[in-house]
């Protein structure tokens, strides 16, 4: 009896070394919220329990503080667990410091794979790779770069003369370094890996590509569009050649802008040919885009968008370039024909149309009856800044665009939110329109806006006043505007900062006490903003700001602190408890999932807990209040992503608070479900789903969720415009 009590007490002590204890998690989570970097953190990193330190150095990478660097580097460089190197490298690569620079360009150029026990090793070399091109990103011009791009090469060649099996996951994760980092020359290096049988790094090989232009694999990516299997290389292929402007590649393109069984490798197709504006495409294109718009008629319904929209889209978007400026009548007329279902809700058919050629007359605009049918005629008005028409009509319609604009403008810039309701939406897109035809009276009209009680049209004005030279009578106004924004828009903080960027684009010293006020105000962001602006050299060796920067450290007013009724506002603050902590530790991967129910059936969000306990916790909480229910899908970018989740229903809305980013190291595959933001730590309620893989998001967007194959199906059908109906709740306990 007493050896098998023995041996029960030895598995539960070693079953408690493989994990974390709650209340040191807690611990860990409270550090995370505050954004807090100390000793207590940097103990922890040294806990003798493997699981603590791999915590503990995943806090230090999403914390952020390059104090951390030299711990983190000792640990890649030595900790006893596989998981804790490579944990302190993915890190390492988060806070994006150049202090890592030398560690790092160290490992990846100088330690032979040959020595390096195993697989173990492999994952850390990933992972130091992976950060070599986040810090490069993030600090492209400073010396050492050079030196960490140069690693990055090394890296993708060592594993091409490796003899070994593929390393699949240091494949992957140079070539999105290299993506990120865009050393001279990568392009022949990753050009070698469009031959492997694997379809994920060929399709992640041509993604790099194609983001950094490359013209070295034309041919290569020609044979993979007309050959492979698989419909993600196939339609990375694609886009190869429309980045690389193949004209080669024309007759490709069409029969697969036209004739592939999938999607994602027909959008490609499509904006590809757009790209290359060959004449040859627009038969082709324009049959398809009948006949998409044949499927959307039938199916059209006033409460119903049927899925052929987003194609549609894309191949309008494509005619409007291909045939700028022709007065193709098959092509007004078929952009005319959808106007009168759709009523003016999909702004970039209609902006195709006036590329075409401008025409007056009727379904020249849409109906006036939503906000978003003014964003649209907005959206066409603005055009004409852009296009230069061949006609005598277009001319004529381009030079009277401004005029035809302002009143708009005007309108929206002192409109009272209480009396326009909702109509207030297309307000920042009909200034914005103004904007680009730079007008005399812009800056009027735009100071104007800045006082506006609604916080978008200010928003959208203090984007338009830091375009504008920096007259004396813009700075105050923008100056004025910021007090206002603070002690107003308890929800939103869009326009405190734009008003602080404005300043600081036209002229830092001028606006030094607004930056001070910044720099204590109750939002961690807010204040966040405001040290960034205060560390420029001209700015950081005034004597008020260096004791603003004192301050800050004696009064720990550069961390989140915990939510303040004084504020009135839950925005960049700490708002989850002990209670929450606890809650959201105790789930565990797959024990909790959402059904969404929508107009086009319905798909499962099976949540990840254990990679981001508080994002699913909030996500949760909304759902469990409903908050998401009847909300519209407001953006659909097909073979990218669908959006959902604002309120508003234009992409800034959100529950009124802020949550912080929890960054893992899932990768961004097709289904997977991430936090949108506008900054980092700026999550609130709006979510994505992808369509494909997205290399480039790994490491920069929350991942907290999947959705499987047969959800997908679903998600893939889904247009702007379609609600989420009802999202539930599954929670085993």
């Amino acid at each position: 009896m007493g050896k098998m009590l023995i041996v029960l007490l030895l598995l539960l002590v070693g079953s408690g070394v493989a994990q974390v204890p709650v209340a040191t998690h807690i611990q860990i989570l409270k550090a995370e919220d505050a954004r807090r970097y100390d000793k207590v953190l940097e103990d922890l990193m040294r806990s003798r329990n493997p699981a603590v330190r791999v915590r503990a150095a995943l806090a230090a990478g999403r914390i952020g503080d390059s104090a951390a660097v030299p711990v983190l580097v000792r640990l890649f460089q030595g900790d006893a667990s596989e998981k804790v190197r490579e944990m302190a490298a993915f890190a390492l690569g988060e806070i994006e410091s150049i202090d890592a620079a030398d560690a790092i360009r160290i490992a990846l150029g100088e330690t032979a794979r040959a020595q390096m026990p195993g697989a173990e090793k492999a994952n850390v070399r990933g992972r130091l790779v992976e950060a070599a091109g986040k810090i490069v990103a993030a600090n492209a011009q400073a010396e050492k770069s050079k030196a960490l791009r140069e690693a990055i090469v090394f890296s993708l060649e060592r594993e091409l003369q490796s003899k070994e099996a593929p390393d699949k996951e240091t494949i992957l994760l140079a070539l999105t370094a290299a993506l990120r980092a865009r050393p001279e020359n990568a392009e022949a290096s990753v050009r070698k890996f469009l031959s492997y049988t694997d379809p994920d790094i060929a399709a992640t090989a041509l993604n790099t590509l194609a983001r950094i232009r490359a013209k070295n694999a034309n041919q290569d990516a020609r044979d993979l569009l007309e050959t492979n299997t698989n419909a993600v290389v196939r339609a990375n292929a694609a886009r190869v050649l429309g980045a690389a402007e193949d004209k080669e590649a024309v007759d490709l393109l069409i029969k697969a802008a036209t004739k592939d069984t999938d999607s994602r490798v027909r959008v490609s197709a499509i904006r590809s040919l757009a790209a290359l504006k060959d004449q040859k495409a627009a038969e082709p294109l324009m049959a398809r885009g009948e006949q998409l718009f044949t499927a959307y008629s039938k199916a059209k319904k006033p409460n119903f968008i049927p899925d052929e929209q987003s194609e549609f889209i894309e191949i309008a978007t494509a005619l409007g370039r291909i045939l700028a400026n022709t007065d193709n009548a098959r092509a007004d007329k078929l952009f005319a024909d959808f106007g009168k279902l759709d009523k003016g809700h999909t702004p970039e058919v209609y902006i195709a149309r006036v590329r075409v050629g401008p025409k007056r007359g009727e379904g020249s605009a849409p109906e006036l009856n939503d906000w978003r049918q003014y964003s649209t005629l907005a959206q066409i008005v603005g055009e004409f800044a852009a296009i230069e028409p061949t006609s005598e009509v277009g001319k004529a319609m381009k030079s009277e665009a401004p005029d035809i604009i302002r009143p708009l403008a005007k309108a929206f810039a002192e409109a009272d939110p209480a009396t326009e309701g909702e109509r207030i939406l297309a307000g920042p897109d009909a200034l914005q329109a103004f904007a680009r035809f730079k007008t005399d009276d812009l800056g009027e009209v735009a100071r104007t806006a800045l006082l506006n009680k609604d916080i978008f049209i200010r928003t959208a004005a203090a984007g338009i006043l830091a375009d504008l030279p920096a007259s004396q009578e813009n700075i105050e106004a923008l100056k004025a505007a910021y007090p206002y924004s603070i002690l107003n828009d308890k929800k939103e903080n869009d326009a405190s900062l734009a008003i602080l960027d404005a300043l600081y684009k036209l002229d830092k010293k001028a606006a030094i006490d607004t930056f001070l006020q910044a720099a204590i105000a109750s939002d961690y962001l807010v204040r966040k903003k405001a040290f960034e602006i205060l560390a420029d050299k001209d700015l950081r060796e005034l004597p008020s700001v260096v004791k603003a920067i004192e301050d800050a450290k004696k009064y720990k007013t550069r961390e989140v602190l915990p939510y303040s009724r004084v504020s009135s506002t839950r925005l960049g603050q700490i708002i989850a408890t002990d209670v929450d902590y606890r809650r959201a530790l105790g789930r565990k991967n797959g024990s909790v999932k959402a059904v969404l129910t929508t107009e086009k059936g319905s798909f499962t969000i099976e949540f990840l807990p254990e990679d981001a306990p508080l994002t699913v916790d909030n996500f949760v909480k909304l759902a469990r209040a409903g908050y998401f229910n009847g909300l519209e899908v407001h953006r659909v970018v097909a073979n990218f992503v669908m959006q959902d989740g604002d309120p508003i229903g234009n992409g800034s809305g959100g529950p009124g608070w802020s949550i912080r980013c929890e960054i893992n190291m899932i990768p961004y595959e097709r289904g997977v479900v991430g936090m949108a933001l506008s900054g980092r730590d700026t999550g609130g309620s709006q979510w994505f789903v992808t369509h494909s893989p997205q290399p480039h998001l790994d490491g920069g967007y929350t991942v907290f969720g999947k959705v499987n194959e047969t959800g997908m199906k679903v998600v893939d059908k889904i247009v702007r415009g379609d609600k989420i109906i009802t999202v539930r709740i599954i929670e085993k306990r």
